[in-house]
């Protein structure tokens, strides 16, 4: 497979958040800010990456030869919730107002579906380490551009004239629709 065409429709073409509806929570929860929009991007950008690798790794190294790849799925979990405690520590020294704008959501990377669908993905695609690699960046830059485009949005939607019954998640809910239907014709033309 062509990497640059991987990277492509994995970031844009096969977005995860538009076309499979992954992750789904951050998208709503995170995304009525710009900048908490980035930041959470940037923390599942740094999980996904990670345990893309770490994963693989794992799997072909130790699950494979060992014969016990039904713990495929235990091992991810485990894998992704050190990494997402790693990001939590992290920014609770380094940035305590990243640490508390993100509030409950930066935990909820742990049971992220895209964190362990990228990962679960990866085997399933049979990919190679580089391969496994590149989803793991192209992935998590789509949900970025997603959530933060998301957010824009959003932001304009709270000074716009919306009907009272679908202020709040009802218009953010068709905004995401409206924006899966743009993804699957881009799907359409590739």
């Amino acid at each position: 497979m062509n990497i640059v065409s991987m990277f492509i429709g994995l970031t844009f073409v096969n977005n995860v958040v538009l076309s499979k509806f992954y992750a789904i929570c951050p998208l709503l929860g995170v995304s009525k800010q710009p900048k908490n929009a980035l930041n959470m991007g940037f923390a599942v950008t740094f999980v996904i990456f990670i345990a893309s690798i770490v994963t693989w790794l794992l799997y072909y190294y130790v699950l494979v030869p060992l014969n016990i790849v039904y713990m495929d799925l235990i091992t991810f979990i485990l894998v992704i919730a050190s990494l997402v405690q790693f990001v939590e520590m992290f920014l609770k020294k380094t940035s305590p107002e990243i640490y508390k704008a993100m509030g409950v959501y930066l935990p909820l990377i742990t049971t992220n579906c895209a964190v362990l669908g990228v990962a679960l993905d990866n085997i399933s695609a049979n990919y190679s380490l580089l391969e496994s690699a590149v989803a793991g960046i192209a992935v998590p830059l789509g949900f970025t551009i997603v959530i933060y485009v998301f957010a824009l949005i959003r932001e304009r939607l709270e000074i716009a004239n919306v009907p009272e019954s679908f202020k709040g998640t009802p218009i953010a809910l068709i905004t995401a629709g409206i924006m899966a239907c743009a993804i699957a014709g881009i799907a359409g033309l590739v």
